[in-house]
């Protein structure tokens, strides 16, 4: 049987084009851990956030290798690593300086996990490597309505896609709905690490009300 993969089940959530779109997002689940600082610190909270999401996914999704199968399991590919930025109250949202970000790093989870599922996810990984998952959760994340568009080269250069974004959205008589309730947000379909910057591919999504 065939592995879902969410990024090509869900192709309007994750393959959206150059140009801006607007999207109406569903309710999904997501491990998050929440944070401050510059992502690209190597001794940061950043790094260890992305070390236990990814620790945490795998190995829910390899529970039933263990001997663990839970209701409702299927076969699927590890969903993207995505991230909520922003700043602390009062600040002008600044993309050029890091140091004095607030960010939720998270990864989609299959629908099949449960709190206790999650929990017991956790538990492992506490055990196995040598991690501390308590400041990970389990939320059910609603987005609503929004702006997204496919962001392609450094994040350096994230501002000229937003102000692209900036212009769709009063082209279609919508109004940011940026908020402590509704944030800037990152879906990153390259790593990093093994992708040069100028072929990076991040999809960048604003929160937009009519």
């Amino acid at each position: 049987m065939e592995k879902m993969d969410y990024k090509k089940r869900f192709k309007e959530l994750y393959q959206p084009k150059e140009t801006p779109s607007v999207i109406d997002v569903p309710e999904m689940i997501f491990s998050q851990v929440e944070g401050k600082g510059d992502p690209n610190d190597p001794h940061g909270e950043y790094g260890k956030a992305v070390e236990l999401l990814y620790a945490l996914s795998y190995t829910i999704r390899m529970m039933p290798r263990n001997g663990i199968t839970p209701p409702g399991y299927f076969e699927y590919v590890v969903p993207p690593l995505e991230g909520l930025w922003w700043l602390e109250e009062g600040m002008e949202f600044d993309l050029s300086d890091k140091s004095k970000f607030v960010w939720t790093s998270m990864i989609r989870q299959p629908e099949f996990v449960t709190d206790e599922l999650f929990l017991m996810a956790c538990d492992l990984v506490r055990k196995k490597k040598k991690l501390d998952a308590s400041s990970a959760r389990l939320v059910r994340f609603t987005e609503g309505l929004c702006v997204q568009c496919l962001h392609l080269g450094p994040f350096s250069q994230e501002h000229e896609t937003v102000r692209r974004m900036e212009e769709h959205m009063k082209a279609q008589g919508l109004i940011s709905d940026l908020s402590p309730l509704r944030r800037h947000h990152e879906i990153y379909l390259s790593d990093p690490r093994k992708v040069k910057q100028d072929k990076l591919k991040t999809i960048i999504r604003h929160p937009v009300k009519v």
